[in-house]
């Protein structure tokens, strides 16, 4: 079975401002605002939904497919896949555009001032749908480029390819009839809490009413686990206890990665759910995204020492 990680490929660019940004910032001036925050250097670490679901299948065994564009400064995140035996196959190099980048800047308080420069996820991947097998291809379509978003879907109910919908930040830039036909059909719809209500304001629709689009439907709730919905019924995912809990992000993006390679294996979305928490609960001990490992071994004393926290 080939699986098809579509959407983005980035750069997080992380800078400390080592003071509050508060004390730098004139209120009755912020009309003509003109700052300069000196920071204690810059951390770079390798992103994108596409790159961190990838990463994460590829520690669970995986060999999956990134459907993304890059920019002309692709060489550190295609050193990185390769060291890590991600394929390049799919990877559409645009060479008039910089990779999508995050640039975060955070001050003592934790308060944060991001600047995101979308550069090649303006541009399809390009996934060429003609060499691939329906019957034995899985497509996951993450947050990237608009366009792939909304057509991938489409495209994959016409050539009879399961995917998985998982619209997450991408949400606001969606429109409520491209995003109602994306769910429709889909085999999964995965969204946080926070996003199912942004679909339900959306779309106007009850949550019934989305949830009868989709074959079935994971929301996550952070550090309380998840929700599956399938067949008419509600059940609840618990978490894993991590270690310590250092940063969430991307943790979604490792659930989502866990979860995939269940279903590879032929599990049920259950125990896939599981497997989806387990893998999240070791991004968070770490601070970035690619950045957390375990071997099969850790994996699955983890799994099995009932190391759960109570639902």
């Amino acid at each position: 079975m080939k699986i098809i990680v579509s959407g983005s490929l980035a750069y997080d660019r992380i800078m400390d401002f080592p003071e509050h940004f508060s004390d730098h910032i004139l209120p009755e001036k912020i009309h003509v605002l003109n700052v300069c925050f000196q920071v204690n250097g810059v951390t770079e670490n390798y992103g994108g939904t596409a790159g961190n679901i990838a990463y994460a299948l590829r520690l669970m065994g995986e060999a999956p497919v990134i459907s993304a564009a890059i920019g002309h400064d692709h060489q550190r995140y295609f050193a990185w896949l390769d060291e890590n035996s991600l394929s390049r196959e799919g990877v559409r190099i645009v060479e008039q555009e910089f990779t999508a980048g995050a640039y975060i800047t955070t001050d003592k308080a934790d308060n944060q001032i991001t600047g995101f420069n979308p550069g090649a996820m303006r541009h399809s991947s390009n996934l060429d749908f003609a060499a691939l097998i329906p019957e034995q291809t899985l497509l996951i379509a993450s947050p990237g480029n608009l366009d792939d978003m909304i057509n991938y879907p489409r495209i994959c109910k016409e050539k009879g390819i399961r995917y998985i919908f998982d619209p997450g930040q991408a949400l606001p830039a969606l429109q409520a009839g491209d995003l109602l036909e994306a769910i429709t059909g889909s085999s999964l719809l995965i969204v946080n809490d926070y996003e199912m209500d942004l679909i339900l304001n959306k779309t106007s629709l009850s949550r019934e009413a989305i949830l009868e689009r989709a074959g079935a439907t994971i929301v996550t709730l952070g550090a309380h686990g998840s929700l599956l919905y399938e067949n008419n019924g509600e059940q609840r995912i618990p978490p894993f206890q991590a270690r310590k809990v250092v940063d969430p992000t991307g943790c979604g993006d490792a659930y989502r990665g866990g979860l995939i390679s269940g279903l590879m294996a032929g599990r049920g979305l259950r125990e896939s759910a599981q497997l989806g928490s387990v893998c999240a609960s070791f991004a968070v001990e770490c601070y970035g995204t690619q950045v957390y490992r375990f071997t099969p071994d850790e994996f699955k004393q983890r799994l099995s020492n009932g190391g759960m926290i109570p639902a």
